[in-house]
C-alpha cells in the first residue's frame, strides 16, 4: 500500500470536477449524473495498486477508474449495464491512449450482477483492485439550463432501465425487483471472487437525504462487505470542497444552493466530503491465492541479500 494512502483527509477537489476532466474526457461525459472525482480515482489507485496490476470497476459508467488506471499504467476492465455509458466510457479509454497513456484498458457492457455467475470468470483471483462507486438513487443533480424564465433540469437519471441499480426500490415492493441493498451484495460477492489474495475492493459513498432523512450509505457499505468476508481496512475522507490553507471553499451544486436558500436544507448541513472505503480480501486457509501469495513471499525471500 502507498504511503499516500495513510492520509485520513484526501484533497481530491482542488481543482473543480469540470476542470479536471477538460480535455481528458470527452465533453459528452458531463451528461452523467453520477460520475467520480478524477483526482479521487487517481489517488485512491496510486495508493492501492501498482502498475500493471489490474484494477476493476463494476459499475463504470464513463469510464473515470478506466482512465486514471491506464493513465498511471495499470490494466483496467469496466463493466457497464446502460448501452451509452458503456459506449461513452471505451471512447474515453481511446482517448486516454491517444493522449499518451501506456495502460491497457477493456469496457464490457454487461450486468455487474452477473459477476459470481460466469461474468469475467477468466479473471478470478486476479484483481488487485476493484474501485468504484454505488449509485444514490434518486439522489443525483444532473444538469441545468435556463429556459424562458424558469431552470429546466436535465441529465439527472443515470437512464431509463427500471433495471439499472439506481432506480431499484430500498425494499421489495409490488414491481418484484429485488431491492437496492441485495443487488450490491450480488455484485460486492462477484468482486471478491475476481480478487487476488490480499487485494482491496475501494468503495466511494457518501451519506444522502431520502424524504428528509440522512441514509448512511457509507455505514451501510461497511456491514455488507463484512457480510460477505471482506476486512474493513481503512476509512477516509475525499474532499468535494477544494482546500485553502486552513479554509475549506465549497463546491455546491446549484441544487444545494438552491435549497440553503429556500430553507430546506441548512448551510451546515450540506455534506462536503465523500467517504472512501477500503475493503480487504481476506486470507483463506489452504486456498489457491494464499498458494500462489505463498510462492511469491518464498521468491522474494530467495531474491532478498
Amino acid at each position: 500500500m502507498n504511503e499516500r494512502s495513510l492520509a485520513s483527509v484526501w484533497p481530491v477537489a482542488q481543482q473543480p470536477a469540470r476542470e479536471q476532466r477538460r480535455g481528458r474526457y470527452l465533453p459528452e461525459s458531463a451528461a452523467h449524473p453520477g460520475k467520480m472525482l478524477p483526482a479521487l480515482a487517481r489517488h485512491a489507485i496510486e495508493a492501492f495498486s501498482a502498475p500493471g496490476e489490474l484494477v476493476l470497476d463494476p459499475m463504470c459508467g464513463i469510464g473515470t477508474t478506466l482512465v486514471e488506471a491506464v493513465h498511471l499504467g495499470r490494466r483496467a476492465v469496466g463493466v457497464e449495464l446502460e448501452a451509452r455509458w458503456a459506449a461513452l466510457a471505451a471512447q474515453n479509454v481511446c482517448l486516454a491512449r491517444e493522449h499518451g497513456a501506456h495502460g491497457r484498458g477493456l469496457v464490457i457492457r454487461g450486468d455487474a450482477r452477473q459477476l459470481a455467475r460466469g461474468l469475467l470468470d477468466e479473471l478470478a483471483g486476479q484483481v488487485s483492485l476493484i474501485l468504484t462507486s454505488p449509485p444514490y438513487g434518486r439522489s443525483t443533480h444532473g444538469q441545468v439550463r435556463k429556459r424562458a424564465g424558469r431552470i429546466e433540469k436535465f441529465d439527472e437519471r443515470y437512464s431509463d432501465n427500471p433495471a439499472n441499480l439506481a432506480h431499484l426500490p430500498q425494499r421489495r415492493d409490488s414491481t418484484r425487483r429485488p431491492p437496492f441493498m441485495q443487488a450490491l451484495a450480488e455484485i460486492i460477492a462477484g468482486c471478491e471472487q475476481l480478487l487476488t489474495a490480499g487485494g482491496r475492493i475501494v468503495l466511494t459513498a457518501r451519506p444522502y437525504r431520502r424524504q428528509g432523512a440522512l441514509v448512511d450509505l457509507p455505514g451501510q457499505l461497511t456491514a455488507l462487505g463484512q457480510s460477505l468476508g471482506l476486512e474493513p481496512e481503512t476509512r477516509h475522507a475525499a474532499l468535494l470542497c477544494a482546500l485553502r490553507g486552513e479554509r475549506l471553499v465549497p463546491r455546491a451544486s446549484f441544487f444545494q444552493l438552491r435549497h440553503q436558500r429556500t430553507g430546506v436544507v441548512p448551510r451546515m448541513l450540506l455534506i462536503a466530503h465523500e467517504d472512501v472505503l477500503v475493503l480487504r480480501k481476506r486470507a483463506r486457509p489452504g486456498h489457491a491465492d494464499d498458494a500462489v501469495g505463498c510462492k511469491r513471499a518464498h521468491a522474494e525471500r530467495r531474491k532478498a541479500p
